[in-house]
């Protein structure tokens, strides 16, 4: 995948979620999202480190966490979140929507996913309408199945996934899941909201273990 697409790929998901959260209102920031036991306000706060998390801090995170990845997320998020508001939260987010610079350890492709996937967690349960741009979440999807840190090859075990909306499939499994890719991409990264959109043989499958 050529990087400099995949950057534009994602300063412009950044900047298009970063104008979606201007017209959040107070309640709404309070709203749990998909993340379970995490708020908008907790979920955004996390994108906003996605260009500030250095590798010592990381360390730091992990030792204070006792080796817990998700429990240094949380934590991380939860005390960025206390330190600022959503108005700050927006400029900073936006104001490093074209940064290069990603978390320690991670890929290229995972800033796209993150905000493509954060974006719903967001919308979602405030039932607003976020769209995910057809080419971007074929991509995101490749990269979620073919990386070892989703979880998605054992979650998604036995299950082809086949996107309604692209010529896109995944899997050789018996137990087929058809749906738009970006409820496809939810199911990818653990998500059960993805079952709405979705259905086959494999989702009910699949409702069993998200």
């Amino acid at each position: 995948m050529d990087r400099e697409r995949v950057l534009s790929w994602t300063k412009a998901e950044r900047l298009g979620l970063a104008d979606f959260l201007d017209d959040l209102e107070g309640a709404d920031w309070e709203t749990p999202s998909l993340c379970t036991g995490w708020t908008v306000h907790d979920v955004v706060a996390h994108l906003t480190l996605s260009t500030r998390t250095t590798l010592p801090g990381m360390v730091k995170g992990m030792v204070r966490a006792r080796g817990d990845w998700e429990r240094m997320e949380f934590d991380a998020a939860r005390r960025r979140a206390a330190d600022f508001g959503p108005a700050e939260l927006i400029a900073q987010f936006r104001e490093t929507a074209a940064s290069t610079r990603r978390a320690p350890l991670s890929a290229p492709l995972d800033p796209l996913v993150d905000v493509l996937v954060h974006g719903q967690d967001i919308a979602r349960p405030l039932g607003r309408v976020r769209p995910t741009p057809q080419e971007q979440t074929i991509a995101a999807l490749e990269h979620v199945l073919a990386s070892p840190f989703y979880g998605a090859r054992k979650r998604l075990r036995g299950v082809r996934l086949v996107a309604t909306d692209a010529n896109w499939s995944r899997g050789q499994g018996q137990d087929e899941v058809r749906g738009p890719a970006g409820d496809l991409l939810l199911l990818a990264t653990g998500r059960a909201a993805g079952l709405t959109g979705v259905s086959g043989p494999g989702a009910e499958r699949l409702g069993r273990v998200l």
